[in-house]
């Protein structure tokens, strides 16, 4: 039987609330809010279930720091006052259930889909989805409307944000040799593939109150991306401690590298393993199971990341914390169970699209 105690203490961070229990809400694509950015009901109602579900951070889907970088319909925004209504209605309902409210900053760079950007950019031009290179100036727009995102999330009252550094959007996309062939400040070297990543980080901390909680996700492998570069851009930021936690992505917490000369130990042991300081470090990656997040605690991780577990059932850390041997629903399920744990229909239909999630229904 897992131990999950641990699971169940608080986490203290450098800046900011102290979470609950070691248990984050993964950002999760939703596609459920309007089309302006604007947060729908639908979406509140979401997440606001799983803050009253137990999770000790209640973080955001992806939200778009600019217009021109949405990545999927119904996405929410940050990028313009009008999203501050909604956004302050949901931290203000995310805390009163006793969780840490933060928002995901992110821009989709290449992997905007053109029926929704028009002109979509990237680092460099890009022949398989057509993006252009960025201008310099553009660049460095991007990095300040990363730094306005965190402030208006601030102002909305939220206690921190997450910078979506992750899964091949546009700070991966600066991050990966393959894809990032710049020659100017951000282009060439680790140092300067990494240097928006770094700046955003530096101007969301610089602008945003102290007790602002700010945190990064990462993913080590896809998407042009090199475990050995990514650990080396991970031992900085954790050196730097401008950060209050670090958000690994690894699609299985379990796995182990695909880089060959890296095999014959997990993944995630690559992150356990660096000095962190005061700095939080979790893992995401199919956690279904209380013996699964109890896991990742016992790995060398401070907290567990789960996203479909959640999908499947607004109160996982509740039930976690009851019974050791809790493991998630069978897929498929059907789309009522959806429905009775929180998402709307558009939600509902994009999980369709996940194969073998939602079950089919009779005609």
């Amino acid at each position: 039987m897992p131990n999950t105690n641990k699971l169940a203490e608080p986490l203290s961070l450098a800046h900011g609330p102290a979470w609950q229990n070691r248990f984050m809400l993964a950002p999760l694509t939703n596609t459920q809010s309007h089309e302006d950015g604007r947060l729908s009901d639908d979406e509140f109602r979401w997440l606001t279930m799983r803050a009253k579900g137990g999770f000790g951070l209640t973080m955001t889907c992806a939200a778009h720091v600019q217009a021109g970088g949405q990545g999927f319909p119904g996405q929410l925004g940050v990028w313009d006052d009008r999203h501050l209504e909604g956004l302050t209605r949901l931290a203000s309902a995310i805390k009163a259930e006793g969780s840490v409210s933060s928002v995901q900053l992110h821009h989709a760079g290449i992997r905007s889909p053109k029926d929704i950007v028009t002109d979509v950019v990237g680092p460099s031009d890009d022949k398989d989805t057509g993006a252009r290179a960025m201008t310099l100036e553009e660049v460095e727009a991007s990095r300040d409307a990363f730094i306005a995102a965190a402030k208006r999330a601030e102002k909305a009252g939220f206690d921190g944000v997450e910078v979506h550094g992750a899964h091949g959007y546009l700070l991966a996309q600066f991050l990966s040799p393959e894809l990032n062939r710049r020659n100017d400040r951000y282009g060439g070297s680790l140092e300067n593939r990494a240097r928006l990543t770094f700046e955003i980080v530096e101007g969301i901390r610089a602008a945003c109150r102290p007790d602002f909680q700010l945190g990064i996700r990462l993913s080590p492998e896809r998407f042009g991306l090199k475990l050995a570069e990514v650990r080396d851009v991970a031992t900085e930021l954790l050196r730097d401690a401008k950060i209050d936690f670090l958000d690994m992505s690894l699609w299985d917490v379990a796995k182990e590298p695909v880089e060959e000369e890296f095999q014959g130990r997990s993944l995630m042991s690559y992150f356990t393993d660096l000095p962190r300081g005061e700095v939080r470090l979790g893992a995401a990656g199919k956690i279904m199971s209380a013996a699964g997040a109890a896991a990742v605690i016992d790995a060398g991780c401070d907290f567990a990341v789960i996203g479909r577990a959640a999908i499947l059932r607004h109160d996982f850390p509740r039930r976690v914390l009851a019974d050791p041997s809790y493991v998630s629903p069978a897929l498929p399920v059907t789309a009522e169970h959806l429905r009775d744990e929180g998402l709307g229909s558009a939600f509902v239909t994009y999980m369709r699209g996940w194969k073998g999630f939602v079950a089919e229904e009779a005609a």
